[in-house]
């Protein structure tokens, strides 16, 4: 396989990216100019009239005054796409208009929201799956866990933020995707490749940013009830309303529960059970000298149970009952200030506590984690530059009552600066920069440069990027297993990683096309590597090293989407070639759990306001397998899906049927090890789906 050098990578990099839903390589990533109708106010995307609570309410002007497009590109897109909304986004932290941003931006709109959560409405697992070059890999088959990878990067480097606020943690720990639901989202936007440039080494593989609703000018909300086949229910509510001509407020809860299903009979759950509740509520205050304040806070506790059912043991002859209780409060606030016509101050806050109590079996592992925030900066604009330097400080912290020697304390100092310059009419260019100085790990520079070229419909993104990460115990394995059988930490260096990408995107009339080209080069990845504790020859215990050698991933992501009339068809296929250096550093193998081919295609018939009616058909590739007994690489298998949607005035009736197929895991070979793997784990990996047919419907009900 070619390997990039650094100069060969840079070179590599210079075109990139899509910039949005409409320059993503996935079917529920809508297209940049995304369709005229829209929900309600409260249900839009936030636009450039709409305040800014991500640190820069100077963009919402000069989103007006001084957009990249220019006229002329302004005159074009309304020509092609008359009324079409015109999307802000957050993360590259001076937002901008979609089309505007050279760094890719891809976006979900409301309108993909409101269609996922009609499908998983207890948490953003399928909303994130469905999204081009992502994957959501499951880490424990006992306790259904997930992370999401970007482009075949590991899910440890994805930053998951809420309104630009790391409300559930630097990596958002794998439950924490499962008790997120997307009943307040208003937008979704993915970053794809290394923004420590922006949010320091949490997001060395990219950017996840839930956007929350916007509250509008009157009371209104909706509650949503769900039934799944498989013994689920969902309830949660949604209300907004202004409450004095400043302020403006919204509240969101829900109530989730499943029961523990053995589905193919062998004794362990596939399915674990699990009662979790939860409640945000959200205050925007505008003030009359154009400051805005954003305030935040949230409360989720959670009881999950899985692994052998009653009376049921593992191959030891003793029975393996996974639990884990889950308590968390978080808090944010961002507050903006106009110092001048073209200049702001900004300042951001966050506070996270979560504390676990993990049963694996007999061993138990409680613990408190903790993730703070607190950052200010300048921003302001010229003709044709955009700027932001600020400071920031952010600390991690872990405590572990049964295993104190892996608690750690990071604190992480830094300072960054943004800068979009406009160098012609069609050429614009971003550089961003940050300086890190990691009390663990030592200082850390972290640069990003993207370029957005536009040609009336066509147009390139490229983008490069370095980064690092600061590691932790808590890789996938250990996250699934616990820390009982994982030796104490010892000189282990910091990840890092360079990625870019270089993004093709053509319109034309009513089709929409799309190819991207993306690489990454990670040095120092951690890994687990097993030992005998008792010098016998017998495997039980595990420690974390750095990895010899790089590990390379290569990839491209397709699409084409096309309208016609109330109907949307798109087609997608994503291509990775990852690798990594074997355990002796003398031969390469394909990185485990990373199908090489993937392909997607979806139909959706709507009419605003009446009904949707959807397909969807996913591919997965043959995938390397890691320490399974019973087969080296899994099987490919599709998935298939139906839904549709009825509304009646304020009532939306709503069913969803998911993998028509039936695929199951347990079809191929038994999930259960013949013997207890070195790192404490009873089963194989999931490669799969291991819940079967499931069906689900319910009811929407808005009010106001």
């Amino acid at each position: 396989m070619l390997h990039l050098s650094p100069l060969a990578l840079l070179l590599f990099s210079l075109g990139a990216t899509t910039s949005a839903a409409a320059d993503d390589a996935q079917p529920h990533s809508s297209p940049v100019n995304a369709q005229p109708e829209r929900d309600a106010a409260q249900n839009a995307p936030l636009s450039q009239n709409e305040p800014n609570i991500d640190g820069d309410a100077h963009i919402d002007k000069h989103a007006d005054e001084h957009s990249y497009h220019g006229d002329e590109h302004s005159e074009h897109h309304d020509e092609h796409g008359e009324g079409m909304e015109r999307i802000v986004v957050q993360a590259t932290r001076i937002g901008r208009i979609v089309d505007d941003q050279p760094m890719r931006i891809e976006v979900v709109t409301s309108e993909e929201i409101a269609e996922k959560a009609a499908m998983r409405p207890g948490n953003i697992s399928m909303l994130l799956a469905e999204t081009g070059g992502v994957r959501v890999q499951t880490t424990s088959p006992a306790l259904g866990s997930a992370n999401v990878r970007l482009q075949g990067l590991y899910g440890r480097y994805t930053q998951v933020l809420a309104d630009g606020l790391p409300l559930y943690g630097n990596q958002a720990a794998s439950l924490g995707l499962l008790q997120i639901p997307p009943t307040d989202l208003g937008q979704v936007e993915v970053i794809k490749g290394s923004a420590s440039s922006l949010y320091g080494g949490s997001a060395l593989g990219g950017v996840v940013n839930l956007v929350s609703r916007r509250p509008g000018d009157e009371f209104a909300g909706e509650t949503l009830l769900n039934l799944t086949t498989r013994n689920g229910q969902d309830f949660t509510g949604y209300a907004e309303s202004p409450l004095t001509d400043n302020l403006k407020g919204s509240v969101t809860a829900g109530a989730h529960y499943q029961e523990i299903e053995d589905i193919d009979a062998d004794g362990w759950a596939d399915l674990p059970q699990y009662q979790r509740y939860t409640l945000r509520p959200r205050l925007f205050h505008e003030g009359k000298n154009g400051d805005n304040l954003y305030l935040t806070a949230g409360y989720m506790t959670e009881n999950r149970q899985g692994g052998t059912l009653n009376g049921r043991t593992v191959a030891d002859g003793n029975p393996f009952i996974e639990t884990q209780n889950s308590e968390r409060m978080d808090g944010g606030l961002v507050y903006n200030l106009p110092l001048a016509d073209t200049l702001t101050f900004s300042t951001r806050a966050s506070a996270m506590v979560q504390e676990h109590h993990h049963a694996y079996g007999l061993d138990t592992d409680n613990d408190k984690h903790g993730n703070y925030l607190l950052e200010t900066s300048i921003s302001g604009y010229f003709d044709k530059l955009d700027w932001m330097v600020g400071a920031a400080y952010q600390a991690e912290t872990f405590e572990s009552e049964q295993y104190a020697e892996f608690d750690y304390r990071f604190e992480v100092p830094g300072v960054f600066a943004v800068m979009d310059y406009r160098l012609t009419e069609d050429l614009i260019a971003s550089v961003s920069a940050r300086m890190d100085k990691h009390n663990q790990y030592g200082s850390e520079l972290s640069p990003r440069f993207s370029l957005l070229y536009r040609m009336d419909d066509f147009t390139v993104r490229s983008s490069y990027g370095q980064g690092y990460y600061a590691p932790t115990p808590f890789v996938e394995e250990i996250e699934a297993a616990g820390l009982s059988r994982l030796a104490p930490l010892d000189d282990l260096k910091a990840e890092t990683a360079r990625t870019a990408s270089l993004d093709f995107t053509y319109r034309f009339n009513n089709l929409e096309t799309s190819l991207t080209l993306f690489g990454s080069e990670i040095h120092d990845a951690t890994q687990l590597e097993a030992f005998s504790f008792a010098n016998n020859g017998t495997l039980d215990r595990v420690r974390l090293v750095n990895a010899e050698g790089e590990s390379r991933i290569r990839g491209s992501e397709m699409l084409l989407r096309y309208y016609l009339g109330d109907l949307k068809l798109t087609a997608s296929y994503l291509y990775l070639n990852a690798s990594e250096p074997t355990a002796d550093n003398t031969a390469r193998r394909d990185i485990a759990l990373t199908p090489k081919h993937s392909v997607g295609f979806v139909a959706m018939w709507e009419q605003h306001g009446n009904f949707r009616a959807g397909f969807e058909a996913y591919y997965t590739g043959v995938q390397r397998l890691d320490n399974n007994p019973y087969m080296a690489e899994s099987e490919p298998y599709w998935h298939l899906g139906l839904m549709g949607e009825m509304t009646f005035g304020r009532y939306s009736w709503f069913i969803n049927l998911e993998n028509l197929l039936n695929v199951k895991q347990n079809d191929t070979h038994p999930l259960l090890l013949p013997e207890r793997a070195p790192n404490g784990q009873w089963t194989t990996d999931i490669w799969s789906r291991n819940d079967g047919f499931i069906a689900n419907a319910g009811v929407r009900i808005k009010f106001g």
